[in-house]
């Protein structure tokens, strides 16, 4: 028999549904609140070093609303001769390409980044920001799935988010369609899926 304090047993092993919307919220408001006490950016773990030759194409991206700053990266993939892409958004819904064009052009939704006729180019790796992760490197988004179908159409690419440790969650709930990472870094810990180093 069900105890009311308890609810049914069907409530009791189901897993509680998180409002992706307030989680994204919250974890912004967290985020930005940590990066104005300007925090030491995250470093380039070995994973991302390693992976590093002549003319490979790194992804990156202009920091904006509190994300941690992928500099140290983008500094570490130059100097082994690496070549930089940056996103291109046209809206919420059309996918994202990467261009190596400086990202100096106003974009949607605030970002900065290549002048729309420049060539795409598919990256080897992408260095992606967040709005919150879990251990396993499960990544919480803007919430337009612009990663998400980028990752699905490039499934090579290493896929490494940058945050602030502040973004952490124990678990983040996922839908079909999200891709986990393939590591997080923050300015603490490298996180690989379900093991943290």
């Amino acid at each position: 028999m069900d105890n009311a304090a308890n609810g049914p047993w069907w409530f009791r092993h189901t897993p509680p549904l998180i409002d992706k919307a307030a989680l994204r919220a919250a974890l912004r408001a967290r985020r930005r609140a940590f990066a104005a006490d300007g925090p030491t950016p995250p470093a380039p773990p070995a994973l991302f070093l390693n992976a590093l030759r002549p003319g490979v194409i790194v992804a990156s991206y202009v920091p904006m609303g509190g994300e941690a700053d992928p500099g140290a990266f983008d500094r570490a993939a130059r100097a082994a001769g690496a070549v930089l892409a940056w996103p291109l958004v046209v809206d919420r819904v059309s996918p994202i390409t990467f261009h190596t064009g400086a990202p100096a052009s106003d974009g949607p939704f605030g970002l900065r980044q290549p002048a729309a006729d420049s060539a795409p180019v598919a990256p080897a790796i992408i260095l992606t920001p967040l709005v919150g992760f879990d251990p396993a490197c499960n990544r919480l988004g803007q919430g337009a799935g612009h990663y998400d179908r980028a990752f699905a159409a490039l499934p090579d690419a290493m896929k490494i988010g940058i945050a602030w440790s502040v973004q952490q969650v124990a678990r983040l709930p996922r839908d079909p369609w999200d891709v986990a990472l393939d590591a997080i870094v923050t300015e603490t810990d490298l996180f690989l899926p379900g093991e943290k180093l």
